[in-house]
């Protein structure tokens, strides 16, 4: 089999290829540095959801073990849609490991992160790797599903920051990276959103983390290839902790639009603010 049959084609529409490789390493140190910190009161705080912060780590880990082909393995059931299943399992998981003590957590997240880590900074960007349902791409070039996986990890430990009262981390690197995959569901967001062929959307990221992505409406989708041409046909100006937290629903739409400064045609700036990064 040739290199290029395991690569993934007619992808532009993504727009260019990122590398979240590096900051693995780091993330996970990161996240123990403040799982260690943590009191005993604080790992029964609620984080997402119904989930404690407890349920959250044990959730990470079982990332980590799935990633590297040690987790927990079951089917879906008849008639399950991929959302259930994924929750349905996440939820299993999450409760066979209700009885771990927060420090053999801590050691099992350690060991298995620094090897997923491992493998991940040798990973071929280009070829073709698990689906991403919210970006409308199944196989994925394994760049987007690295990047994913690194959004993942970042935002479960934002809830178990927000859970003991801290703010979103701020640190600039992996704010950026994770902006720059979850905006990857643009043109998956407007596919069933009609506009003249070359109307433009942009989402502008305002603060220190900055960052502009325009989707381009082209005969049968949208795309963010290419480089954007003049004023767009809508633009929606939000601050970077709201943008991620419209992306994954931690805000709906309207409370988002509430924050943004919308110019142009409002019906694609409201379409635009109905992004989902993750699967919901």
């Amino acid at each position: 089999m040739s290199p290029e049959s395991n690569r993934v084609s007619g992808i532009s529409w993504l727009g260019n290829p990122i590398d979240a490789r590096a900051l693995f390493g780091q993330e996970l140190r990161s996240l123990l540095d403040t799982l260690r910190g943590l009191t005993p009161a604080d790992w029964s705080r609620t984080a997402a959801g119904h989930w404690t912060v407890h349920d959250v780590a044990a959730h990470l880990l079982g990332d980590y073990y799935g990633r590297l082909g040690r987790g927990y393995r079951n089917n879906p059931a008849d008639g399950e849609t991929l959302e259930a299943f994924i929750h349905r399992t996440n939820q299993e998981w999450v409760d066979l490991h209700a009885d771990d003590t927060p420090a053999s957590l801590i050691d099992a997240l350690a060991a298995a992160g620094t090897q997923l880590a491992q493998r991940f900074a040798t990973a071929d960007l280009d070829a073709a790797a698990l689906g991403v349902s919210w970006a409308g791409v199944d196989p994925a070039p394994a760049w987007l599903d690295i990047a994913r996986e690194f959004t993942e990890h970042w935002t479960h430990r934002q809830q178990i920051r927000h859970a003991i009262g801290r703010d979103t981390d701020p640190e600039p690197r992996a704010l950026a990276m994770v902006l720059d995959t979850f905006m990857r569901a643009l043109p998956h967001t407007l596919r069933r959103t009609s506009a003249p062929v070359g109307a433009q959307v942009r989402v502008i990221s305002a603060g220190p983390v900055g960052g502009t992505w325009t989707a381009t409406a082209a005969a049968d989708h949208w795309s963010l290839a290419g480089a954007p041409s003049g004023r767009p046909t809508a633009a929606v100006l939000l601050d970077a902790d709201t943008l991620w937290r419209l992306a994954t629903r931690s805000i709906d739409p309207a409370d988002a639009l509430s924050r943004a400064h919308v110019q142009g045609d409002r019906r694609l700036a409201e379409a635009a603010c109905q992004i989902v990064s993750i699967i919901y």
